[in-house]
Order: C-alpha cells, then structure tokens, then sequence
C-alpha cells in the first residue's frame, strides 16, 4: 500500500502500549516510538488513565498526553486543555451514592479516591496496575477539581446516572466500570486540541486503540488501527487490525503503513 502521510499519532494506553498480562510496554514498542519522532512524525498518549497513572510509559518521550479521556491534555512544558465536572453534577452523583452506594474514584488533576472500594475495584487493580488509591470521605470532591468518575455501575445504571448527570457523558471499556466525565472533553477533542497547537491536519493522523472508549478516537482521524485483542465493534471501524499487544502489534501495524524506516 502507499505510504500515508502521517505527522501525528496516537495510542491508547491499556491493551494497546502496554500489555494486560506483563503490565509493560514491549522494548520493541519503545524503540518504535522514539524512532518514529527521530523521523520527525509527533506521538501521543490517549488514555483513561489520569496523570499519576503514567509512570508506566515513563521511557517514552511523548510529545503530548491526552489523559482522563480528554479532560486533561499537557505536554511536558503546559497544560493545553482541562474540563472538570460542574459542581451540581458532583452534588448529584454523591447524593446517588447516598442512596444507592457504589464503587466510585473521583478523579482529579494528580490523583483519585474512592469513597469505598470492593472486590470489583481490586479486580480492575488487577488488570491496570493503577487503581490502587486509598479510600474514605469524599465530600470534598465538592471543591475539588474533579475531572472524571470512576463509576462501578451496569449500563442500566448508567443510563440512569447519565439522564440526571445531563453535561456529563461516559465511556466504557470494562462490564465492571463506565467513566463518567463532562461534556466537551474526549479524546477526539484532545486530538483537535493538540493538532491545533502544533499546526497538524487532521488528515495526517493515526490512532491505535482497543476498547470502548476509543472508538470515537478512531472513527475521527484518518487511519484507525484496532489491536488484535481489541473489542469487536473497534475492529469493525478500523482501518486496519493489527497483532495483539503481546505480539507488538503496534509495531506490526507501523510497518504496515510503512512509517517505520
């Protein structure tokens, strides 16, 4: 195939960089990243994960980071872009909890807490590596910056949470949770944010993504790529499916493309 042209591209965290079993990103992996921005193409994280849950891509560079699905987007020098929960749509979501107690991680700018955990979140700690954070009084969250919520909730519930939440949307990538986060802030929007601040189209763009969340990432640049061990309905909008993550399929799909010298 020919060879796009591509100046941006951007990778979804879990299941996609870094591995559910190993919880790593491949050496493979990290050495085709930082060639692809010694070729002069800029990368990207794209993820659900919050700022404190990036230790584990501490060896790459990137050149942006798009975090909290969207809600807050930096680069290593300034913040580009936040959006946090309005406060009533917080009042709204404690007083649920009052009367229907969940699992639930209010997520700010450098960290979460939980109001209780159960075996639910333990399990998801067992998955990412990065939801072990302490529980108790969340009250506070009232005055806080609170960018996203960890909802441990069905999609019954969450429809219901949602129809009274009404600036708020959410994503899922596991039965267990849905994020829940405000309106305006996706990782599409994180995309336009950071093609604005460094004067790249859309049209030169490529996302890799495996889940739920991340589908509307890729229906929005110009060439999708779903991992092998990605959901169904994310290889169905995917312009390519690659190899699964313990197969490198990053690097798989960059040789495909040819962006890889």
């Amino acid at each position: 195939m020919d060879t796009p042209s591509i100046k941006a591209v951007f990778f979804d965290i879990d299941g996609t960089l870094v591995s559910f079993k190993t919880h790593k990103v491949s050496s493979c992996v990290v050495t085709a990243l930082k060639k692809l921005q010694k070729q002069g193409i800029k990368i990207f994280v794209a993820t659900g994960r919050g700022k404190d849950g990036l230790a584990v891509i501490k060896d790459i560079p990137f050149d942006g980071y798009i975090t909290l699905n969207g809600q807050f987007c930096f680069t290593q020098e300034r913040i580009i872009y936040e959006n946090f929960i309005a406060r009533n749509e917080l009042a709204i979501l404690l007083d649920e909890l009052k009367k229907e107690p969940f699992p639930c991680g209010f997520t700010m700018k450098n960290g979460k807490v939980f109001n209780y955990r159960d075996q639910r979140v333990d399990a998801i700690h067992a998955i990412t590596h990065n939801d072990n954070q302490p529980a108790g009084d969340v009250s506070h969250v009232l005055d806080e910056k609170v960018y996203q919520c960890m909802c441990f909730i069905d999609e019954k519930k969450e429809k219901q949470l949602l129809a009274k939440m009404k600036n708020c949307t959410s994503g899922r990538w596991h039965p267990l949770f849905t994020d829940i986060s405000p309106l305006g802030g996706t990782k599409q929007n994180g995309i336009d944010q950071f093609l604005k601040y460094y004067d790249i189209d859309l049209s030169e763009t490529m996302a890799f993504g495996d889940g739920g969340n991340d589908v509307a990432m890729l229906k929005h640049v110009a060439y999708a790529v779903a991992m092998g061990n990605g959901e169904e309905a994310v290889k169905e909008i995917a312009d390519y499916v690659t190899d699964s993550v313990d197969e490198d399929g990053v690097v798989t799909a960059l040789h495909h493309f040819h962006l890889l010298s």
